[in-house]
């Protein structure tokens, strides 16, 4: 349903030469990554049904082929044509056709439909699809529609929409690197207005730049006047350089931009009683959590944890609920602040010291990873529990005492979202610590 993060599991390509079709191709796509049961419900295609399919790559040169000199016509045609622009630019392949959408000419043509979509209007049309949601179905379908409009208007088929123009792509994007880093959008007047990040940058930028579907990215592209970047090899160095240019220029469309890498927050109040409680939600807008998480689950059990370690309620941490004490009271690990048998005031300053600030396993490391080219490596700083910043050693100096490797770092800002970026890496355990 997303071009950006989901690929193409069947492709159907009927060639129509305005008479009738003259050839066609068909075949499951093995996407290289599991299929959701959503989407299965939906198709009917499932991750056995494609283990042995053609991965994209292998049918890529068939659809070039097949499609060369021709218009892509579907129904929604952005749609479909957004998921084949995403998979080419994937192999560094810059797909271009010119497009025709029934959608459009439906409307136009056929007034007065209580709807458009091509499950609804081709069986008041007299058109059947014994396979709905199936690129074979769907396609043949459109091929049908496509022919019953242009009976309706034979000049149709010289309506079709050109393609992105190619030459302000490839001014654009011909000098960037496919290396890990952050890129700059500039405007015309010489103003920063996005700043993202990726592992590939040419190829980030260029899904910028062919996304036909949001209308925060056609404004964006429209005002785009040159790209800037800088290689980190380290995608950490990358989250993290992001983050603070970020904050440190507002970009417009970085501000009109919801940032979605955490979803809940933790929040602390003062009950009636005075106990300082803590509390699990969705990020609100306005609202600064005093940490965020990717998932409720995983705010849980960061909570769990900091109950374990510095003795907090679980009734008073939304982790239990009910009447009475909680259930750690009856087993000796709440001291019976739920109940009012700890004072508040003696509570109150181990929830304060629990989030005082996002706690590190370790609290003086220095985590090294990919430098921008094979004779160095990234290194990022944490010292006495705090974020220092990030630089670049190089190889022969990673044997140097920490002290000495400091002088490599450039000072950040310490926030919580960058704890948060260095603790999920470790997690992972995509970088190494010296």
């Amino acid at each position: 349903l997303s071009p950006a993060r989901e690929k193409i599991t069947e492709i159907a390509l009927f060639l129509h030469d305005g008479q009738q079709v003259v050839e066609e191709y068909s075949t499951l796509i093995n996407p290289e990554k599991k299929i959701s049961y959503r989407i299965t419900q939906l198709t009917g295609i499932n991750n056995q049904m494609v283990a042995g399919a053609p991965k994209f790559y292998e049918v890529a040169k068939k659809i070039v082929e097949l499609t060369e000199g021709t218009v892509l016509v579907g129904h929604n045609v952005r749609f479909d044509y957004g998921f084949l622009r995403q998979e080419f630019l994937r192999l560094g392949f810059d797909f271009q056709r010119e497009t025709l959408d029934t959608v459009r000419w439906s409307r136009k043509l056929i007034p007065g439909m209580p709807s458009y979509s091509l499950g609804k209007l081709c069986p008041r049309l007299g058109i059947n699809n014994h396979a709905r949601h199936r690129a074979a179905g769907d396609a043949l379908a459109t091929v049908k529609l496509f022919e019953l409009l242009l009976s309706l208007n034979p000049e149709m088929a010289g309506t079709r929409q050109k393609p992105v123009a190619r030459e302000l792509n490839r001014s654009l994007t011909e000098n960037l690197p496919r290396k890990t880093g952050v890129y700059y959008f500039y405007d015309k007047e010489g103003e920063l207005i996005y700043v993202g990040k990726s592992v590939n940058i040419r190829e980030r930028v260029l899904s910028h730049l062919n996304n036909h579907l949001d209308k925060k990215e056609l404004e964006l592209k429209n005002r785009l006047l040159e790209v800037r970047y800088k290689v980190t090899g380290s995608e950490l160095v990358a989250l993290l350089l992001e983050s603070a240019e970020i904050k440190k220029h507002q970009p417009l469309f970085n501000r009109a931009q919801r940032r979605t890498y955490f979803n809940y927050g933790l929040y602390s109040f003062y009950d009636d009683n005075g106990y300082l409680n803590l509390k699990l939600g969705r990020i609100l807008d306005g609202v600064t959590p005093l940490y965020t998480y990717g998932s409720l689950y995983e705010g849980k059990e960061h909570l769990t944890q900091l109950c374990e370690k510095f003795g907090l309620c679980h009734k008073l941490t939304g982790l239990s609920y009910g009447k009475g004490s909680c259930f750690e009271f009856r087993i000796h690990r709440c001291r019976g602040a739920c109940i009012g048998e700890e004072p508040a005031v003696v509570y109150n300053q181990r929830v304060k010291k629990a989030i005082a600030n996002y706690h590190f396993e370790q609290q003086d490391f220095i985590l090294v990873d990919d430098g921008r080219h094979e004779e160095e490596k990234a290194i990022v700083c944490v010292k006495n529990g705090k974020y220092r910043g990030f630089g670049f050693v190089p190889l022969e100096a990673l044997d140097l005492p920490a002290d000495e490797l400091e002088d490599y770092i450039v000072t950040q800002q310490d926030n919580k979202e960058v704890r948060r970026l260095i603790i999920t890496a470790l997690k992972k355990k995509k970088c190494k610590l010296l």
